[in-house]
């Protein structure tokens, strides 16, 4: 009798952020902007990194990497929002719902992982600078950025089928502007508790954990830059990885205030906010902390610009 007072949800309804005619045209514009200055900034890095031999580093390895993922990161969620914005129907498949939810999820994680395989290169460069161009070598890189790949979509494997076997009873208005956890779960009659051991397990893997070796990596980096004696060579070893504690500062401060909270304290309406950051506006950042603050990247674009006028 229970399984026949239910009934099976086939698509899904995002309300974004409001329903104001104008109000979604101020936010189509608004998103379309930030979607195009990701996309431009993050092909612009790559490129420049790919054609300048000078940054053909383990560093730049990384932050290569990194910008490819912010440039499919932002193309899982902009399109979508930037149709819900122009258009009245702004329901979503199931099979939609599930895709964009595992893409989201397997990305994301495997931004985690990557960010604390940077913060090893980081130690590696300033700890141990000797032998630094012998560990970090370009098998050790690969095998790193694929083993983030792998853990990262390994694990969106698992909780995007957890989830969407959870019995969607509560209705089928996802009150957010994408398939996300919390406000899918909230939508669930019933959440057992396996599927709450799930959570705490994709929690630790893919946030704690990474969260852990990117805290270890850096008190050892600033023991590192401690035992330097003058004041520039602090200054200039703490410079070489300021980026890199920006990028995890920015992400993981939004990741963890969404997710590392009970389901009850969650309020949607705050958190929509919070998620538009780490989903739309981050992978924008992610291109002006690498440049803006490199002069190694600042000087190999002025070379290829003045190269490209030439030609």
């Amino acid at each position: 009798m229970e399984e026949a007072n239910h009934t099976t949800v086939t698509d899904f309804v995002l309300l974004g952020f409001t329903t104001n005619p104008k109000q979604q045209l101020i936010l189509f514009v608004v998103f379309l902007i930030f979607y195009i200055a990701s996309l431009s900034g993050n092909i612009t890095l790559i490129a420049i990194i790919c054609c300048s031999s000078r940054l053909h580093t383990p560093m730049y390895f990384f932050i290569t990497n990194l910008s490819f993922l912010d440039l499919w990161y932002s193309s899982v969620y902009a399109p979508k929002i930037l149709v819900n914005c122009i258009f009245e129907d702004k329901s979503i498949s199931l099979e939609g719902c599930a895709a964009q939810f595992f893409f989201s999820a397997g990305l994301a994680y495997s931004e985690c992982y990557l960010l604390a395989a940077m913060a090893y290169d980081r130690y590696m460069a300033i700890a141990k600078p000797l032998l630094y161009a012998t560990a970090v070598s370009r098998k050790l890189c690969t095998g790193l950025v694929a083993l983030s790949y792998l853990s990262g979509f390994g694990n969106a494997v698992i909780i995007t089928s957890e989830t969407f076997t959870l019995n969607f009873c509560a209705g089928n208005i996802i009150d957010d502007f994408f398939c996300d956890l919390p406000p899918l779960v909230k939508l669930a009659c019933n959440v057992p508790r396996s599927y709450q051991s799930v959570l705490y397990f994709i929690l630790v893997s893919n946030v704690i954990t990474p969260s852990a070796l990117i805290l270890a990596s850096y008190a050892f980096i600033l023991a590192a830059i401690l035992r330097i004696r003058s004041t520039e060579g602090r200054l200039k070893a703490f410079s070489t990885c300021a980026s890199h504690l920006t990028a995890v500062t920015l992400y993981y401060g939004s990741i963890l205030f969404i997710y590392s909270r009970p389901s009850s304290s969650y309020a949607l309406q705050r958190d929509k906010v919070v998620s538009v950051f780490y989903t739309v506006v981050f992978p924008m950042l992610n291109p002006l902390i690498y440049s803006l603050r490199n002069k190694e990247v600042k000087d190999a674009l002025k070379k290829l610009t003045k190269k490209w006028r030439v030609e």
